[in-house]
């Protein structure tokens, strides 16, 4: 695909990526002039999906490209598209921030943003279901009736249980034992959605957090990868932006009442019984990021049948973070350390065999591993670990101790009853029990 971005550009030492992006791999690069799109665009983005992914949430549409083409006109504040070849679209690159970027999590909306929120929630329920030139990804019988809540819920609900869960319980279910994960939880959410008040369908960006609203250079905010959109019960773009957000409650209540106004000016009754039925759509969400993001620690960590050490504290503190949200739905006692979620992670990642198949992953243990390293004269230190951090000093190698000036070594992870063999350099290397391979970290491109 970088060799297609190439050919466009004319230059190949234009074209930048591939750019982060779960769903997508993604170039972007500046078109020559003699290119009549290069009027239009400064820059374009080629995107491609990736092949094989694990995806955590039902897909509407079959392309997102052909989604912003039938968009254009209705919805402001989004790239344009162009068709240059036949199923060769490029997508407007906007240029600027993340929002962020600029803002870490929690952090509140300026006045102008609020506004400019509240325009595009009044645009997206103004676009109904049968106005939509977009194929669609879903059977006929996998959609819910216009205006049935709770079916389209239901669906949600269905999809995590059945396509994320079950499908992929024989490799992570041992692992959601570990993390005392209950396993009817969405059995019982399925029963609390049967209860949700109709509300008129519409389209639905269905992913609108920090990473996918852009600030132009003049201060303007832009909303930027549209695959999870579908067609839906409003409430639940307002459910998905306050999880992913994470507003405290003040600012989390003034959002849901500029939604709540923005909708009701823009197709009276999209708001009906929003208040009593906004906490099922939100717990539904924290159910379902606990197994996103435990599975997709997972494939950050791995494969194979050892641990990315590097990545071990940062996964599992995502995890935990999952975790303390959904305590209440998923009524857990207590919330493990993230020295028991890298505990936990550690013992199913030694449960794993070299020949798994890891779903998500288009590569195998075989291809990340690397030649055992030689015997190392560099002073170590060695651990039997109680699955908590600790930071040791050092000792010379034997049996050929060498002069070498003192250091400190932060061991991130010791697995329970586990040696633990670290060596100390300026970027110190920590290395898995004896019967695990050294991995690089995993691409997230």
């Amino acid at each position: 695909m970088r060799r297609q971005a190439a050919g466009l550009s004319r230059d190949a030492e234009a074209v930048v990526g591939p750019l982060r992006g779960y769903h997508h791999e993604t170039y972007a690069f500046p078109l020559p002039a003699e290119n009549p799109l290069s009027a239009r665009f400064e820059r374009v983005k080629l995107r491609s999906p990736r092949p094989g992914l694990l995806w955590f949430d039902r897909r509407c549409f079959v392309s997102e490209d052909r989604l912003l083409l039938a968009l254009r006109g209705r919805v402001g504040r989004v790239p344009e598209c162009a068709e240059v070849v036949e199923n060769v679209v490029l997508q407007e690159f906007i240029p600027g921030r993340t929002l962020g970027a600029g803002q870490p999590p929690g952090q509140p909306l300026s006045g102008r943003h609020s506004a400019q929120l509240a325009d595009l929630f009044a645009e997206l329920v103004s676009i109904e279901p049968d106005e939509l030139r977009a194929e669609c990804a879903c059977a006929p019988e996998d959609r819910a009736p216009d205006g049935d809540s709770a079916a389209f819920l239901g669906r949600l609900i269905h999809f995590t249980e059945n396509e994320v869960c079950h499908k992929h319980a024989a490799l992570y279910e041992p692992l959601f034992r570990r993390l005392r994960v209950p396993g009817n939880v969405l059995h019982e959410l399925k029963e609390r959605a049967a209860a949700l008040r109709p509300r008129p369908f519409s389209l639905l960006h269905g992913d609108l957090h920090r990473k996918n609203l852009i600030v132009d250079p003049a201060g303007d905010l832009w909303t930027i990868d549209w695959e999870l959109a579908m067609i839906g019960d409003p409430l639940w773009d307002l459910a998905t932006h306050l999880h992913l957000m994470r507003y405290p409650p003040r600012e989390a209540r003034r959002v849901g009442e500029l939604w709540r106004s923005s909708v009701e000016s823009a197709r009276p009754g999209s708001s009906t019984g929003w208040e009593q039925d906004l906490p099922v759509l939100l717990e539904f969400k924290r159910v379902q990021s606990v197994y996103t993001d435990m599975m997709r620690a997972a494939l950050a960590l791995g494969p194979g049948p050892g641990p990315n050490w590097g990545a071990m504290e940062r996964e599992a503190r995502k995890v935990g973070r999952a975790l303390a949200a959904a305590a209440g739905p998923m009524r857990l006692s207590g919330i493990p350390t993230p020295s028991q979620i890298m505990s936990a992670y550690a013992e199913w990642f030694s449960s794993v065999g070299p020949a798994t198949r890891w779903p998500g992953r288009d590569r195998s243990p075989a291809r990340v591993s690397r030649p055992a390293a030689k015997p190392s004269t560099a002073p170590v230190v060695f651990a039997r670990g109680v699955g908590r951090l600790v930071e040791w000093g050092w000792r010379p190698p034997r049996p050929s101790p060498r002069t070498c000036q003192p250091a400190r070594v932060r061991v991130m992870y010791a697995p329970q009853r586990s040696p633990c063999r670290v060596q100390a350099s300026r970027r110190p290397h920590i290395q898995a029990p004896s019967s695990s391979v050294q991995r690089s970290s995993p691409s997230r491109q």
